[in-house]
């Protein structure tokens, strides 16, 4: 499977956003998804934007299958961060009729869905048909309580 998104100016930004955000600064609905190698067994780290919904969280990989959710797949389990403040909670890989959903949320999310948009496999008019479709080239992750 393909990755999106992975310019060294993704990366930079990356590099800041997580050093921002370590510190507890920058757009407060960015969080630091730290996750165990499935190789190297030392953490990675990297910025993500969970899709809230009521009172269930997901992470939603919009570049496709990158080393997080491969990590996160082995693992089933992640952590979420901002400054001070830490959780470690299950990830679940959800089916496509629960992305969907999910996905159309994560797309209408501003600023950061706007961002990623172009790297999506779905469009906004796009039924939840065609969204299940594609779904399996964003997987989807239920973040659930320990």
């Amino acid at each position: 499977m393909a990755v999106f998104g992975h310019t060294p100016l993704t990366r930079l930004a990356n590099r800041r956003l997580t050093r921002m955000v370590g510190r507890g600064r920058g757009p407060s609905f960015i969080r630091l998804l730290t996750v165990t190698g499935r190789r190297t067994g030392r953490p990675h780290t990297t910025p993500v934007v969970p899709v809230v919904r009521g009172a269930d969280r997901w992470l939603v990989a919009a570049y496709g299958e990158v080393g997080w959710v491969r990590n996160a797949r082995a693992a089933g389990v992640v952590t979420l961060s901002r400054g001070d403040t830490a959780e470690t909670l299950r990830a679940v890989e959800v089916g496509p009729a629960e992305a969907v959903p999910v996905l159309r949320a994560y797309r209408a999310l501003r600023p950061a869905g706007w961002v990623v948009r172009s790297h999506l496999a779905f469009g906004p008019r796009s039924s939840d048909a065609e969204i299940a479709a594609v779904a399996a080239r964003h997987p989807v992750f239920r973040l659930v309580p320990r």
